[in-house]
């Protein structure tokens, strides 16, 4: 039997809506609904699913940032909402969090090593005050950062290397869980790819579990073990990589992977498109029986009075859990196998590209290219007035819609 260390029974987090005068409970927002799943050890479970259908308030939940309004949680053994006072703070050096977005999770007015440290001041016993400087250097050097950077303010760092520094934060109390709340989606494609393999080289490192949370399903499909896809506060498909990617069942993770891009232009026709019609419905009034019965392609009257179970289900190849009453896989053609992608990240850490790091290989650069510099010098230094367009090369920073002549 497979090491769980963090499981989640029927959670539901329910946010009140007040109305009227006198701001009286109107309704409920249904941001988690009845979600229940195993985290087990040293694996990623990936959470995916559009805007707005619950993820992230399910990360909150499961640090107990946010009370649920019932379920329970139970981490490496112990139940978690049962905890208070100093044993719920010894329990959360065990469980930490990696948030979005990298240019307002750090404090503008702290050095790094102030933020990377300050889980050392609210667990003294981790790291003792003398050793603290020594223990957040050897904190950005794992995360590829410079350890002499440790004074610098966090808008002296590009958005990758903030996320870096907010990852520091997170595994500073050698943690057992890190919850990822979309720790890419904010960043460059590039970066993303950088930051992704960071995070697989800490787990190896460290042995952590990851519940990573996203709404891109190649990142995902890359990072995760198993994937579990919501859909309006619910679990809707759960099972491994292979599983959820190949021989997907039900129709809304179907139709989530027939809007992936195929880069294969010989392969686009392949592909059969499912379009899904109609809005999102509130998660203040979901619809009755199948919560995707609105949207799906597949619906019937039963759907509209049954609500199906998150149970296994036949694949094609064996069985997964699934929660749709008329389950049946489809083969969805692949788009590219990134589980071997490897990146190149020698710039993952500075803002200017060291040309050195090529080596003096021939055929990186054409034998004619000449630098931005040399170029806009022979604009500055040419006579008259420029017969074409094409005859400028300008850098700016501002938007291009502010000049309005195509000479200058």
């Amino acid at each position: 039997m497979a090491d769980v260390i963090l499981k989640a029974d029927n959670l539901y987090k329910h946010y009140p809506i007040k109305g009227g005068v006198l701001r009286t409970t109107v309704g409920h927002v249904k941001a988690v609904d009845g979600v229940s799943f195993e985290l087990q050890r040293g694996e990623t479970l990936g959470i995916v699913g559009e805007s707005g259908c619950g993820k992230s308030t399910l990360g909150r939940v499961l640090m107990r940032l946010e009370e649920p309004t019932s379920g329970t949680v139970n981490f490496d053994g112990v139940d978690m909402y049962s905890q208070g006072g100093s044993a719920m703070r010894k329990l959360r050096r065990d469980i930490q969090i990696v948030f979005q977005d990298p240019y307002t999770s750090l404090n503008p007015r702290k050095t790094v090593g102030d933020i990377i440290g300050e889980p050392f001041e609210i667990h003294p016993d981790v790291v003792p005050k003398g050793g603290r400087k020594k223990a957040v250097q050897e904190l950005l050097e794992m995360v590829g950062l410079n350890p002499e950077h440790i004074n610098r303010y966090p808008h002296q760092f590009s958005g990758g290397q903030r996320q870096r520094i907010g990852i520091a934060r997170g595994i500073a109390l050698r943690p057992k869980v890190l919850i990822c709340d979309e720790p890419v989606s904010a960043l460059d494609v590039s970066v993303q790819a950088q930051v992704i393999n960071l995070m697989e080289k800490l787990q190896d490192e460290l042995g952590l579990s990851y519940i990573f949370i996203a709404h891109d399903l190649s990142v995902v499909r890359h990072i995760s073990d198993r994937v579990g896809v919501m859909y309006l506060g619910r679990m809707v498909e759960l099972g491994t990589e292979e599983e959820i990617y190949q021989r997907p069942t039900h129709p809304y993770t179907q139709a989530l992977l027939s809007a992936v891009p195929v880069p294969d232009p010989t392969m686009r026709g392949k592909r059969e498109q499912i379009v899904l019609t109609g809005d999102v419905p509130s998660p203040a009034n979901p619809p009755s029986g199948c919560r995707f019965h609105t949207r799906c392609f597949k619906a019937q009257d039963r759907c509209k009075v049954d609500d199906p179970e998150l149970v296994n289900r036949p694949d094609g190849a064996g069985e997964h859990r699934s929660a749709c009453l008329f389950a049946e896989p489809r083969v969805i053609v692949e788009t590219v196998d990134v589980s071997d992608v490897e990146v190149d990240t020698r710039f993952a850490t500075t803002d200017v590209v060291d040309i050195d790091a090529f080596g003096d290989d021939e055929g990186v650069l054409p034998a004619d290219a000449t630098t931005v510099q040399q170029r806009s010098q022979v604009v500055g230094e040419s006579e008259g007035p420029l017969d074409r367009p094409t005859d400028t090369t300008r850098l700016v920073d501002d938007e291009p819609a502010e000049h309005r002549d195509p000479r200058v």
